[in-house]
């Protein structure tokens, strides 16, 4: 069975031969098994991964197991088994999230029950998305508070705010509330700043026949699309801001006007806002109404980088190798190397920088056989610093424009009009990049 789909046990105790007798029972009952001798090792271990329980020793060589049940208690079940009986550490053990508290030496049929109530209980909640949530792949504890808060808010009405760099599935997560929240009618997505500014409020709200030059049949909006069900307004800092003003009206009344239209008419729409940059920073530049914050940030989600999602990346990285080798018929995999590589790379792109890598290496692979080529052959530039970019020889002429319109982007901190300026070209023909990458995207 793989690792992700066993019950997971952290073991924290300087003496190893507690650790290894601990591990060795605790696999023979088919847990996922990870040791830890000091307070530091736990820390590391549990923003790692999610553990569906922690074994604690209170006297660490650097502090108190105490100190991580306050840190990480309301997160993964935590037994303390100790040898410390005092008076003063079972009254402080008292009223923390401590699951049980037992006293060394540890009876072998006492941890055996222990882990039956693990595994019973996760028997229980199987299917309840604790693990995973809609599409989205990993089991880090920076992931699990991200699915915890999803099944909290996603039957309710809040409006949510997505926030996370580019590339760390706001889009999985918008779809992944839709699914929870049951509503009937279907999820409907659109890329606020991939749309010229002049037909975002036609995209939105719809238009009738005629309405304006080119209008030549009536149009649906996507709020009328999404009717009784989700609306995902991806990177809402680039929707102007007199749309922002019609956008904040349509939520306090739940009524939309197509354009050309003299009477309104009742939605029924959930609404999602993402972006991937702080809106703090948005409010301050003056891209995004406070007013319209408030009201779309009814429940706010962060979603983590990749960097800060510990062993999901190798998780991420076998569920893609795993889809491409369906999808063509093959049996590759990546090389032991290679998976340490995986680790150590910070991904600034995030899970779609990582998909790129992986089908790009998958594409190296000369033969069934042979491992996956190592990940520091996979960047499509040889060299990218703060104000450069270098390409090898023979780089795709639209890779190359596409590489270079989104890091003169980013320079200028998504600002469009700065952006075409610097690169001589119109703000138009900016919009209609990102539309054919977005579309793209879409389309692998």
């Amino acid at each position: 069975m793989d690792d992700c789909a066993r019950p997971r046990l952290l073991v924290v105790d300087d003496d190893n031969d507690f650790v290894d007798t601990a591990t060795a029972v605790a696999e023979s009952r088919n847990f996922y098994t990870r040791g830890a001798g000091t307070l530091s090792d736990a820390r590391v271990a549990m923003r790692d991964e999610h553990f569906d329980l922690v074994l604690l020793e209170l006297a660490l060589p650097d502090g108190s197991g105490f100190d991580l049940v306050e840190e990480f208690g309301n997160q993964s079940p935590i037994a303390v088994v100790t040898g410390d009986i005092s008076l003063d550490a079972a009254t402080r053990a008292v009223g923390m999230p401590i699951s049980q508290y037992l006293i060394k030496p540890l009876v072998q049929q006492q941890f055996c029950t222990l882990l039956e109530n693990v595994q019973a209980g996760l028997s229980r909640q199987a299917g309840s998305h604790r693990r995973h949530c809609g599409a989205f792949v990993g089991d880090s504890s920076a992931m699990q508070q991200v699915y915890r808060q999803i099944q909290r808010v996603g039957p309710t009405p809040a409006n949510v705010l997505l926030v996370g760099e580019s590339g760390t599935g706001k889009e999985l997560a918008a779809r992944a509330l839709h699914e929870a929240s049951a509503r009937s009618g279907e999820f409907v997505g659109v890329n606020c700043g991939a749309v010229a500014p002049e037909l975002l409020a036609s995209h939105l709200f719809g238009h009738e026949r005629g309405s304006f030059t080119g209008a030549i049949r009536q149009h649906r909006g996507h709020f009328e699309q999404a009717q009784g069900g989700t609306l995902l307004l991806d990177e809402i800092t680039e929707m102007p801001l007199a749309l922002q003003v019609h956008l904040l009206r349509v939520l306090e009344t739940r009524r939309i006007t197509r354009l050309g239209a003299i009477g309104e008419q009742e939605i029924d729409v959930r609404v999602i806002a993402a972006c991937n940059r702080r809106p703090q920073d948005a409010l301050r530049e003056g891209r995004l109404r406070e007013d319209l914050y408030f009201r779309l940030a009814e429940f706010s989600i962060a979603l983590p980088p990749l960097r800060q999602r510990g062993s999901d990346v190798l998780l991420i990285a076998d569920a893609m190798l795993q889809e491409l080798n369906e999808r063509h018929g093959t049996a590759k995999q990546f090389a032991p190397c290679q998976r340490a590589n995986l680790r150590l790379h910070t991904w600034p792109g995030n899970v779609r920088e990582l998909r790129n890598a992986v089908y790009r290496a998958y594409i190296l692979g000369d033969d069934a056989s042979l491992c996956i080529a190592p990940v520091q052959t996979l960047d499509t530039r040889s060299a990218d610093t703060e104000g450069m970019l270098a390409f090898p020889v023979g780089t795709r002429l639209d890779l190359v424009e596409r590489e270079m319109l989104l890091k003169t982007l980013d320079h200028f901190h998504g600002d469009k009009v700065r952006t075409a300026k610097a690169l001589g070209i119109t703000v138009k023909t900016i919009y209609n990049h990102l539309a054919r990458h977005a579309s793209e995207q879409r389309a692998n």
